[in-house]
């Protein structure tokens, strides 16, 4: 009898693919439209084997598809929620970016020097 993974070590696996910033900024992009492989290197700004590399990792989990026009090779979402899950990671991030803020306030309130007494 074949056991399969626990569901947490799917997600575990799952979110390790998501774990690179090159992959996540090729998501956003395609969670906004299918792209060219030209494009998307315009907007991602690395080396065209770098790309490849990182499309050919997403392609493997199945979370982009290929499509083939003439010589351009277009990216698109296999699933239309990955863009609600990056939407959802960047109001996470956005919340614990500000108690952050916050923390960094109170702490340089905090080590401000006292004024001097008044004359």
């Amino acid at each position: 009898m074949t056991r399969t993974a626990p569901l947490y070590q799917l997600k575990a696996e799952f979110f390790k693919t998501l774990g690179h910033p090159v992959r996540i900024r090729v998501l956003e992009l395609l969670s906004l439209r299918e792209h060219a492989v030209s494009e998307l290197l315009a907007e991602v700004a690395v080396e065209p084997a770098h790309l490849s590399q990182q499309l050919a990792v997403l392609r493997r989990a199945n979370l982009v598809v290929a499509r083939r026009e003439g010589s351009a090779v277009h990216y698109s979402l296999t699933d239309p929620r990955m863009a609600e899950l990056l939407a959802v990671a960047r109001g996470i991030l956005s919340g614990v970016l500000a108690g952050q803020a916050e923390l960094l306030a109170d702490l340089q309130a905090s080590a401000a020097p006292e004024a001097p007494p008044a004359a």
